[in-house]
């Protein structure tokens, strides 16, 4: 008997499983600052300067602004505002917000992604062996509307539901993100259920503490995988490789001849 079989839900994180960054953070705020006449903004500078805004703003107002009710554009405005500020660019208001709607749309559109190429294929077959789809993602509802059906990931032919932080008001890892998912697939059990993602801390564990299965992808081949690996978890290069753990027959012991 398969692992396929006994599932009724499959979950699925979304950047660095289905999708990737195309680029560096760079090349988009050096594209928004060129077009308004700027010069282009240090790499290195506007990347450290990101990070850091990104990380107070997520952790003084989380899931967006959600629990905040900080509408998302203003949630980014002030963390890209932030931003340029630590990188050492202090525009006045006119000239940033020229700039800073240039990133939001960026941002906001397929532009900066790329979408793996087993992504689709995997998340149909799928949906076509009966399992109900579930996006379980850190992101705001741009992601939901726009981003993921610009790169060819439909509701409706590649998942069923989404459950994305900035919409929901919980992000991983609390468990409750996991929860939500389940009862929104029809109060799926949890061992009918497995999770895909490629973070032991945001995905395996938390999914596992409610007692789901799951298992990561290394797609970058990661430092990190082999303590994945001593952690438990099933580490697979890509969704081809989940595919064939999934309805790899498991061996079952037989009892010896008398």
């Amino acid at each position: 008997m398969s692992i396929l079989s006994k599932l009724r839900c499959l979950t699925i994180d979304v950047t660095g499983t289905l999708i990737a960054y195309k680029g560096e953070l760079g090349d988009y705020y050096c594209m928004a600052a060129k077009a308004v006449g700027l010069p282009c903004p240090d790499y290195k500078r506007m990347h450290e300067g990101f990070k850091s805004a990104y990380t107070e703003m997520a952790k003084k107002h989380p899931c967006f602004g959600h629990g905040s009710k900080i509408p998302n554009i203003e949630w980014w405005r002030t963390c890209v505002k932030d931003s340029f500020v630590r990188a050492g660019y202090n525009y006045d208001d006119e000239t940033f917000e020229k700039v800073f709607r240039r990133i939001y749309a960026s941002f906001g559109s397929s532009a900066p992604y790329s979408v793996f190429p087993d992504s689709q294929p995997f998340l149909r077959w799928a949906r076509q062996n009966n399992l109900i789809v579930g996006i379980v993602s850190n992101a705001e509802y741009r992601y939901q509307d726009v981003i993921l059906p610009a790169l060819g990931l439909n509701k409706g032919s590649e998942w069923d539901f989404g459950v994305f932080s900035g919409i929901e008001g919980v992000e991983k890892p609390n468990p409750r993100i996991y929860e939500i998912a389940l009862e929104r697939a029809g109060n799926i059990a949890p061992t009918e259920a497995l999770h895909i993602g490629d973070s032991l801390r945001k995905d395996y564990l938390p999914a596992r503490s409610i007692g789901m299965q799951a298992l990561l992808l290394d797609r970058f081949k990661t430092a990190d995988a082999e303590s994945w690996r001593e952690a438990g978890a099933p580490v697979l290069p890509d969704l081809e490789a989940a595919k064939a753990y999934l309805t790899k027959e498991e061996e079952v012991a037989k009892a010896p001849l008398t």
